[in-house]
């Protein structure tokens, strides 16, 4: 159960984060909060791995950050939703861009991250 817990708040905690960010990009056409989010939990994840590899981290730890904190802030279903939803306004260049930024930046960012630390 208190596995449970860990990942529970850290979900919450990254959800939450993940709102506060949406926040500070209410009016754009091009989803950068969403953008903004999914590479700062790569970042993170990152970080969190090079953790896990060096350092004895706790196993309930190692769950709070990773599917719980990152799971809670990074968002495939917003980024799915938002891609969709510029296809259908008539943004094609932004959606095929939201798509190519997401994808290439983020997998860039985890690999050099796991790659460099």
């Amino acid at each position: 159960m208190t596995t449970i817990l860990y990942i529970f708040f850290g979900g919450g905690l990254g959800s939450v984060l993940r709102y506060l960010i949406s926040i500070l990009f209410v009016n754009y056409t091009f989803p950068l909060a969403t953008l903004l989010a999914n590479i700062i939990s790569c970042v993170l994840l990152g970080f969190v791995l090079f953790v896990i590899q060096n350092f004895n981290l706790n196993d309930n730890l190692k769950l709070f950050f990773i599917i719980g904190f990152c799971g809670g802030l990074s968002t495939f279903s917003t980024f799915s939703y938002e891609t969709i939803g510029l296809i259908k306004s008539g943004h094609i260049q932004y959606a095929v861009l939201n798509v190519f930024f997401s994808i290439s930046m983020c997998l860039c960012i985890l690999y050099f991250l796991i790659k460099k630390l």
